[in-house]
């Protein structure tokens, strides 16, 4: 009963990215488990910064938002080209996994960025991400590999 009375107190909101969200992103980046389950290989801080300022922040095609819970950074969504693709990505910090943050924060971005169809494709095993990714709508294709590990593409047409 706790943990449902603190979720309906959550107020979960977006906003632009400021600069001193970039630390937490980089940290949300660098966590062992969410490296173990996007398979993403973490960049160093350098090259992890100079992206987000040229290809993220620099790039009027990417739409990026900052998610806040009760004003704390939570993580971030993120959408993207990739050829004649747009691609959707986000990230949270472990403290606010289980919580329903992903779904509500989703929910928002997917309000704003309205371009379909949209993509995303999470590592297999990554069943949190892809049971999110159900829930808003999206529909699961075909697997794809990313080097040595399985992704699975899904998408969102409506």
């Amino acid at each position: 009963m706790g943990n449902e009375a603190l979720r309906v107190q959550e107020t979960v909101r977006l906003r632009d990215v400021e600069e001193a969200d970039l630390e937490f992103f980089y940290a949300h980046e660098h966590d062992p488990e969410n490296v173990r389950r996007s398979k993403f290989q973490p960049r160093g801080r350098e090259q992890f910064m100079t992206h987000w300022r040229t290809r993220i922040l620099g790039d009027p095609a990417v739409f990026v938002q900052t998610a806040l819970v009760d004003g704390a950074v939570a993580g971030g969504a993120v959408a993207w080209w990739e050829g004649e693709r747009r691609f959707i990505g986000y990230v949270f910090g472990r403290e606010f996994w289980g919580r329903g943050i992903g779904t509500k924060v989703l929910r928002q971005f997917l309000l704003l960025e309205q371009t379909r169809p949209l993509y995303a494709d999470p590592y297999a095993g990554n069943t949190g991400s892809c049971r999110l990714l159900e829930k808003m709508g999206f529909k699961r294709g075909e697997t794809v590999l990313h080097g040595d590990n399985a992704h699975l593409m899904y998408t969102l047409r409506s």
